[in-house]
């Protein structure tokens, strides 16, 4: 552990450095007039409705450059009538042919290629800003930037409509958003706040806002510049009603695996959501036997060695609206742990200067619930039915806030789950943030020993409490936090895979933004972690020192040494030295991206209690031959050796093909191939020496908006057998179909 008084040095000699350079001025307010004609979203910025807009023409280059003029120029138009907001921008480009404009599916507009980000903020608290993007092509990307913690979070969608076209001299996009996607207050006129980004990936990957924004800040969202003149805009009334049907047929083995497949009766479902807005700044969400498919499988993870519990994102629409709200430190909130609603009712708004949200739902079960411990997380089935509850506001005062939250959930047949407790965060200025939360849980577990041995009925009672102090200047930055989880907390709505511990971590690192080198930005960092359980015997010890570079071709490298890292499994403190390591860059607009990362050295063997040597490294490219054509390979390989052989070699590999027929349209085929080849002779239990699957799939897709979408999918599952042969599990046709009404 480092020891108190070297981050007392290192600290201070981060604050005798000078300060940055001077920041450019705020952007001030901007006033926005009613649109004067008709706009047609085309990609067109000559529709007589542009005449007269609002303009914004000096955008600052924020990275690599600190806060310079822009190098390329960007103009954006902004205006409104009765039922849009509209947002016209022009993006000049000195060599066109250069300009990155594949064919991608939604929310896959990211920093490879060119596109435009606008962060909208229509509640005029400047905390979390409504992110939309759109590419030269007028693909979308949409989701929230939350200033609390820096988390840019595509789970959600919005309707709203955009376009684009490339010319000679660059590109225009034009969106058209509804005001009834949009929650503000009842006042008018309004004052909203904007943020325009533009990527612009060249040589390096440079980033021109519409405000300038200082490199000792801790928040984006915060350097929006206000928007004024918003008047007479809708305050009520808007309904989205989904429904959807779907068909799957399903083919099994007769008998055990390997067996000719007999296929089942074809298995018919509908459902609906309905999304009312009663008022501007609140939304009703009901949901009949939503659908919760998922029509792409998540990305597999080498876990054979792993003592927690993985996250996978949410992405199912029900839970989507107010979904930045779920964003709390202590992650007690996590709507994929409801796994098969049979309805569900939301409410989500905004009362003077706080923001909630209330949901219930029921739950029909299956899945897993994680039962988590100091050590490592088990998985107990979800085999009973539950009703559901998540309860969350926030208080808003300034640039911090102060909330709670409440989640609860009631087994049929006995059992809870109740977690309930404020959070706050506090920020002075731009450069600190003080952020807490204090929960408190109780839980009876549900009397099903058949299920999982901790199923006994006990009652539980515990806490969890977590305190973190962020400091960022330009040329320095250091953190600190605390964590205090008790033994018996449960979060079995949320995903808290580990509890039981004590933790004490922080860091330091100098800040160097070197000029006109293949390197803009350079962090040397030491970080420092120490947990202890709850009777303060050692859980983990470790001082890890560390570079992290950003340069030419969006170059990002990490390099990281964990010497002496101490961790408890079962009764014996074991050492481990080894490092990490990862790089990405974008090459070429015909090879976006291509990323390593891995680690070697030492490697802890959790099942058998001893340190062996190993290594993993995992590969991500994607190669784009054609605008409409991508490929993303993934390949991932972990191994280790331990008592004179070799004790596992894990891999994934993965390959993902999409060609876009249209902005709209497209067709994907994944192969997914998952193995474990284990040497039995080296554990000190029976394990299979071959296991692992094949998942196959195509899917035909139409998205005329992010819920109104035909799906027509087929997939082949396998799985590898003790002999290392691939025998079918199943394979499915899918069909979907779902149609947003809105009035």
């Amino acid at each position: 552990m480092l020891k108190p008084a070297a981050v007392v040095v290192v600290v201070s000699l981060c604050l005798i450095l000078s300060a940055n350079a001077e920041t450019p001025p705020p952007t001030p307010p901007l006033a926005l007039h009613r649109a004067v004609g008709a706009i047609t979203i085309d990609g067109d910025l000559s529709d007589p409705g542009w005449r007269g807009a609002a303009t914004i023409d000096r955008f600052y280059e924020t990275s690599p450059g600190d806060n310079i003029p822009a190098k390329v120029k960007t103009i954006a138009h902004l205006t409104y009538d009765d039922r849009y907001f509209y947002i016209g921008i022009r993006c000049e480009d000195p060599d066109p042919r250069k300009i990155r404009a594949p064919y991608v599916e939604r929310d896959q507009v990211i920093g490879t290629d060119d596109n435009i980000a606008v962060f909208l903020d229509t509640r005029n608290d400047k905390r979390v800003g409504l992110e939309l993007r759109v590419n030269p092509r007028g693909i979308q990307g949409d989701g929230f930037f939350n200033d609390a913690n820096s988390n840019e979070d595509f789970s959600p969608d919005f309707f709203y409509d955009t376009a684009a076209k490339i010319d000679s001299g660059g590109w225009s996009a034009e969106y058209r958003i509804p005001f009834s996607s949009l929650r503000y207050a009842h006042t008018d006129p309004q004052t909203w706040n904007i943020l325009i980004w533009r990527n612009y990936p060249r040589e390096f990957r440079y980033a021109f806002h519409s405000a300038p924004i200082p490199r000792d800040s801790n928040c984006l969202v915060c350097h929006m510049h206000p928007l004024t003149g918003l008047t007479g805009l809708p305050e009520a009334g808007h309904l989205v009603a989904a429904p959807y049907v779907t068909s799957q047929q399903l083919s099994t083995p007769r008998g055990d695996l390997g067996t000719p497949l007999e296929t089942r009766p074809l298995k018919n479902d509908a459902g609906i959501d309905v999304k009312w807005n009663p008022s501007a700044t609140s939304a009703v969400d009901l949901a009949y036997n939503p659908d919760f498919s998922q029509v792409e499988a998540d990305v597999a993870q080498i876990t054979v060695n792993q003592r927690f519990a993985v996250f996978f994102p949410e992405k199912r629409p029900f839970f989507l609206e107010g979904f930045d709200l779920f964003d709390t430190p202590i992650q007690v909130a996590y709507t994929r742990t409801i796994t098969s609603p049979r309805w569900g009712v939301r409410n989500t708004g905004k009362i003077g200067g706080s923001a909630y949200t209330l949901l219930v739902t029921e739950d029909r079960g299956g899945g897993l619930t994680i039962i988590p411990g100091p050590l490592g997380s088990d998985f107990a089935p979800q085999d009973f039915k539950s009703l559901a509850a998540i309860g969350r506001m926030r208080h808003d005062f300034g640039a911090s806030f102060v909330g709670a939250v409440l989640t609860d959930r009631e087994i049929r047949g006995g059992g809870h789950n109740r977690v309930i407790g404020p959070d706050f965060q506090w920020r002075p200025n731009d450069s600190d943030a003080l952020t807490g939360q204090f929960l408190y849980t109780n839980t009876q577990t549900p009397n099903r020993p058949d299920l999982s041995s901790s199923y006994t009925g006990d009652q539980l009672n515990s806490h969890a409490v977590i305190v973190n102090w962020n400091h960022l200047k330009a040329k320095y930055d250091w953190y600190i936090e605390g964590r205090d989880l008790g033994d018996n907390f449960r979060a079995d709505l949320g995903f808290v895979p580990q509890v039981g511990y004590r933790e004490a971590d922080g860091g330091a690192a100098l800040r160097f933004f070197p000029e006109n080198s293949k390197f803009r930005f350079v962090r040397a960092y030491v970080n420092f972690d120490y947990q202890r359980d709850q009777h303060n015997n050692t859980l983990f010890r470790s001082v890890s020192p560390g570079i992290f570079a950003i340069g030419a071709k969006n170059l990002n490298a990490q390099f990281n040494l964990r010497p002496k890292e101490q961790v408890l499994v079962g009764s014996s403190l074991l050492e481990q030295n080894y490092a990490t390591y990862f790089v990405q860059f974008d090459p070429h607009r015909r090879f976006p991206r291509i990323s390593v990362q891995g680690r070697f050295g030492e490697m802890i063997d959790f099942a058998n209690v001893r340190v062996g040597h190993g290594a993993s490294v995992n590969l991500a490219a994607t190669i784009r031959p054609l605008d409409r054509l991508t490929f993303d390979v993934i390949s991932n390989r972990e191994w280790l050796r331990a008592s004179g052989g070799r004790v596992y070699t894990a891999t994934v590999q993965r390959l993902k093909t999409t060609y876009s027929f249209s902005a709209k349209s497209l067709v994907r085929l994944i192969g997914q191939y998952v193995t474990t080849e284990r040497n039995p002779a080296l554990y000190a239990f029976t394990v299979p020496r071959h296991s692992g699957g094949f998942l196959g799939s195509v899917l035909y897709s139409y998205k005329l908006n992010w819920q109104t979408v035909l799906f027509l999918g087929y997939g082949d599952d396998r799985v590898v057998s003790p002999q290392n042969d691939l025998l079918r599990a199943d394979r499915t046709l899918f069909f979907k179909v779902s149609y947003a009404i809105q009035k």
